[in-house]
């Protein structure tokens, strides 16, 4: 078992300063296999390692990292593959990682926002007043990532967050370009780079110009749709292209017949917007029932996973969306050397279920939080933690991390792509989401080109 985990593994792995590696004990198939957390084994090649570590290792005490993310309610497909990947983490980091010489376990407590942020923060605050965790790791979305980086700004608590557009995180908190969190950071994409992603595939297809804006009253669709910042904005700067505006709806809308009435009516050739999930769902079968059918649809949020795909069946097929990672990205893992394609393959593999997006930023939480651990040198400091990630640069599973750059104060991000959903007997869910355009990130691979929505 140990000899086919590190071949899975791409490597030996080593959360030790100099190369030394973990304090490794064998570990049995049953142990790997029991619960959730054994069968993530994607970081597997760190129990397989041979080497004898000196018996002698002073020991630290354990750091508490709190994880919070949307594993239930309308949001729960990012969290979906949350298990898989915290899961390996946790067999991992559990066996201690060297920090300025001295051994320190550590422990991941994860909660579930539930998909709200009323949820999100009283879990955040639990976290920290009962829970005393040390620093506090959250993802997907700013319903979840805003409240629980307001909770640790208000409470002195490190915090990193991914998976919400940065002026999501950082302007729907309240901020200006001047201010500056001390205890909250943040690493993904922004407005700018997923515009210049789907406006590359609205180049590419013959249209009449004229979108349709489909934003929910949420944090992301207020960003998206704001008239000075967001795509309105954006879109006036494109020759010949206008917007119609749906009117900020509320999420779990159940009859859209007002939006898809209204873009009917505006000839809206290509689609955009920022739905949840099971919204889109309902829209995009509505629109087909009552014959509203754009060229192109490029939806953000909501057609990110193959569980989207699989609820629209054939009308799926090229409907676009932004990619962040997958398994040809061109990535490795500072904490176990795995590629993209090693870690997206584990998870098929082990789960019989398709990679998905947000597994390569949940992996890269912790590299990211290890990293400024090792760095900064101290345990249970969190101001020199704080000053540490400020500055951090770190090659991770999704990319170039550098927060010494902005575009922000406590903002680094993220390569961005696009892709489109093609039918493919191949996949789990029957679709694959096919990288179309890579302006900007020509290392990470196209594999097709866009191409128009057929007729339904």
């Amino acid at each position: 078992m140990g000899d086919e985990l590190n071949s899975q593994a791409g490597g030996d792995v080593s959360l030790e300063e100099g190369g030394g590696g973990l304090n490794r004990a064998p570990i049995s198939r049953r142990t790997l296999l029991t619960g959730l957390a054994a069968i993530s084994v994607p970081l597997g090649g760190a129990l397989a390692s041979r080497r004898v570590e000196p018996l002698m290792r002073k020991k630290g005490r354990t750091i508490k990292f709190g994880y919070v993310s949307p594993e239930t309610g309308p949001l729960a497909a990012f969290g979906a593959a949350d298990s898989f990947v915290i899961g390996a983490l946790k067999t991992i980091l559990a066996r201690g990682v060297l920090i300025d010489g001295v051994i320190h376990p550590i422990e991941v407590i994860v909660k579930d926002s539930q998909s709200t942020d009323a949820t999100a923060a009283a879990v955040a605050n639990d976290l920290i007043k009962n829970d005393k965790v040390d620093i506090m790791l959250v993802s997907s979305t700013p319903d979840t990532t805003n409240p629980v980086s307001d909770a640790c700004e208000t409470n002195r608590v490190p915090c990193i967050s991914t998976v919400a557009p940065w002026q999501s995180w950082f302007f729907g908190r309240g901020a200006s370009p001047s201010t500056v969190y001390k205890w909250t950071y943040h690493f993904f994409w922004g407005l700018e780079d997923i515009e210049a992603v789907y406006s590359d595939i609205w180049e590419a297809i013959p249209t009449d110009k004229s979108i349709g804006g489909l934003w929910p009253n949420d944090s992301d669709g207020q960003a998206f749709a704001a008239a000075a910042t967001g795509f309105p904005a954006f879109i006036k700067t494109l020759p010949g292209y206008t917007v119609t505006p749906s009117g900020l709806y509320p999420d779990l809308t159940t009859d859209f017949t007002s939006q898809i009435t209204l873009f009917k009516g505006n000839n809206c050739d290509i689609l955009t917007g920022v739905p949840i999930p099971p919204d889109f769902t309902t829209f995009y079968q509505q629109a087909a029932q009552q014959g509203y059918q754009p060229k192109v649809a490029t939806i953000a949020k909501a057609m990110l996973f193959p569980s989207a795909a699989q609820a629209l069946g054939p009308l799926a097929e090229n409907i676009s969306t932004e990619y962040w990672w997958g398994p040809t990205h061109p990535y490795t893992s500072s904490l176990t050397n795995q590629s993209c394609a090693q870690i997206a393959g584990r998870f098929e593999t082990v789960t019989k279920q398709q990679w998905t997006q947000p597994i390569g930023f949940v992996h890269a939480l912790f590299e990211v939080a290890i990293a400024t651990l090792k760095k900064a040198k101290v345990v249970g400091d969190g101001s020199a933690f704080v000053k540490t990630l400020s500055t951090l640069k770190l090659n991770s599973i999704v990319g170039p991390l550098d927060w010494s750059k902005g575009p922000v104060p406590n903002v680094t991000k993220t390569p961005l792509v696009g892709g489109q959903w093609r039918a493919s007997s191949s996949a789990q869910s029957g679709y694959d989401l096919v990288i179309v355009t890579n302006t900007g990130h020509t290392n990470i691979p196209t594999a097709s080109t866009p191409e128009v929505i057929k007729a339904s």
